[in-house]
């Protein structure tokens, strides 16, 4: 287990600009979320891979910029969109590939947004999955508010129809805002538990970096050793969650207190 950090925490300064100023911070594991199609180019990605490299840096995980569209582009009702829309994806399985990152982070569709059944959704999510497996990537379901995968029970949905190529990404603050709390989530997704973004919350609710609020990480890291979890954790805030970048080291130096 290791900490690391999204570059979502420093938007909207340039990604790479991103990378250059949180190695400067002496970060050395990312999420890199990207912000626009150009970065997906072949050279804007040897640039940024070099960039890392020459750290001794690694990616374990990649965002897309496109997750507000994906209710639209991958979970409507109009089929020929969702092909379309899985060839898109694979711009990203390859990006994560070629930063030798392990996960593509995808939120699924928006509550607003019920072109499809459960099962149609799996199914096309499975589609999706093993696209992303040919590249040597995992796709990772989500827990986002105000989405299908803000309840547990679409968790356990699609736990029992795709056993197989579900797989999760938890979000503390997005359970919290969805009024869950990350244990029943962690302890939900058990196994299948393969990534964590972390940040801390304010009395308020107001999202905050880590060890600045009222979060149980003691807690929350005793559930993650029962379910064995062994994977990484990403600090994920935005932009005025915090004042100083230094606040961003602080954070990552508070959380390995917990590591197991």
């Amino acid at each position: 287990m290791k900490i690391g950090v999204s570059t979502g925490c420093l938007y909207p300064e340039l990604t790479e600009n991103c990378v250059r100023e949180l190695l400067a911070e002496g970060f050395d594991l990312f999420e890199i979320f990207f912000n626009t199609f150009s970065e997906l180019e072949p050279d804007y990605l040897r640039r940024l891979d070099f960039m890392l490299n020459e750290k001794n840096a690694g990616v374990c995980s990649i965002h897309p910029f496109t997750s507000s569209y994906e209710s639209y582009l991958l979970f409507s009702g109009y089929e020929r969109r969702f092909e379309d829309g899985v060839r898109l994806y694979e711009m990203y399985f390859s990006t994560a590939k070629q930063l030798g990152a392990d996960f593509v982070v995808l939120h699924g569709v928006h509550d607003s947004f019920a072109a499809i059944s459960e099962k149609e959704y799996c199914r096309r999510f499975g589609v999706l999955a093993e696209r992303a497996k040919a590249y040597g990537v995992t796709l990772l379901q989500e827990n986002v508010n105000m989405h299908l995968s803000n309840q547990p029970g679409f968790i356990r949905t699609m736990l029992e129809i795709i056993p197989d190529s579900a797989n999760f990404v938890l979000d503390t603050k997005q359970a919290l805002r969805g009024g869950y709390s990350p244990e029943e989530f962690a302890a939900l997704m058990g196994t299948k538990l393969r990534h964590i973004h972390i940040s801390d919350c304010t009395e308020d609710g107001k999202c905050t970096l880590p060890g600045k609020g009222c979060f149980d990480y003691a807690a929350f890291f005793r559930t993650l050793e029962t379910i064995d979890y062994r994977g990484d954790i990403i600090i994920e805030v935005y932009g005025n969650s915090y004042s100083e970048r230094s606040e961003l080291t602080q954070a990552k130096e508070f959380l390995n207190k917990f590591v197991y």
